[in-house]
């Protein structure tokens, strides 16, 4: 069934005075249509509001658009526990992560040709040569990227890269390209990987991508580093706005030894919680960033 979620408008009193109003409010439902009785229980439900007098539904609409929230399904309706989704991009020879930057190239050390002469016949190997720029395809930034004493691929510890409780947050559809900390404060991040939807991997390999894309402000980060994520990811071209020399989302988040992953795709297929995240780069000694072959199991209680 397609997804279906409600616009409208509200106005609430309280029955010691005062009120608040909403507009364009939205709320993920079941079905066709929610009685305004049903709207006015979550909107009390969702503010934790006190005292409600009364409550009044304007406006109301229903829209074929995604659900942001999680679901309550059932158990057999929840992704497959132990179903592992790959959230990274193929590195090719030839393509661009970044325009200007150097393309992967990828060449035979050892051709399979070259191994017959070496082994047993019918035994032959290949090895691969590869040089390329480390911010390509789906990678992580480390401290060290951002800071000369920061920490380095060599020495991160596994426990916030590897098998993390992860969270998704999902900002598809914003008009504006600034995802404000307020896109986190209705989830749980303390201690999770945190994974920002925007939907902006849809330009993968195309112009488009390099221009307008989605990105977390500074208040953001620093609402996640205060909150207690552990890593943050993002399936856009970069998590700060690029159009100036500042990059505070990188300087706040490396800075508290919150690793980044950047050019993430697939977050659609994940459920907004229940999963474990997985995104581990090799340990070479001075470098800040390497592509990660970053996915997730779900988990049991996936939703």
């Amino acid at each position: 069934m397609t997804d279906r979620r409600v616009v409208f408008d509200f106005e609430v009193d309280f029955s010691n005075g005062g009120g608040v109003q909403g507009q364009d409010f939205r709320l993920d439902i079941d079905g066709d249509d929610i009685a305004d009785d049903a709207l006015a229980a979550h909107i009390i439900a969702d503010l934790r509001l006190l005292m409600v007098g009364s409550v009044r539904i304007l406006n109301k609409q229903i829209i074929e658009e995604r659900h942001k929230r999680p679901p309550a399904a059932a158990a057999d309706e929840a992704p497959a526990s132990g179903r592992m989704i790959d959230l990274s991009h193929v590195i090719e020879h030839g393509m661009v992560t970044y325009k200007g930057l150097p393309a992967p190239l990828i060449c035979d050390f050892l051709s399979r040709e070259a191994s017959r002469e070496l082994y047993a016949p019918g035994t032959e190997f290949q090895i691969g040569q590869i040089t390329l720029c480390s911010n390509t395809g789906t990678y992580m930034d480390t401290p060290f990227h951002r800071y000369a004493d920061g920490a380095d691929l060599s020495c991160l510890p596994l426990e916030p890269i590897s098998n993390v409780p992860g969270i998704v947050v999902r900002v598809t559809g914003m008009e504006a390209r600034a995802i404000d900390w307020t896109h986190f404060a209705a989830s749980p991040v303390k201690g999770r990987a945190v994974l920002v939807h925007t939907g902006w991997d849809r330009n993968w390999r195309t112009d488009a991508y390099f221009e307008g894309h989605p990105y977390l402000t500074g208040a953001a980060a620093e609402y996640l580093r205060d909150q207690g994520a552990v890593l943050v990811g993002i399936d856009s071209f970069n998590i700060d706005d690029v159009s100036g020399g500042e990059r505070s989302v990188h300087s706040t988040l490396l800075g508290a030894g919150i690793q980044i992953v950047e050019h993430m795709t697939g977050l659609d297929q994940l459920p907004g919680d229940g999963f474990r995240f997985f995104a581990v780069p090799p340990k070479v000694k001075g470098m800040g960033t390497f592509p990660v072959r970053a996915h997730a199991i779900i988990d049991a209680t996936g939703t």
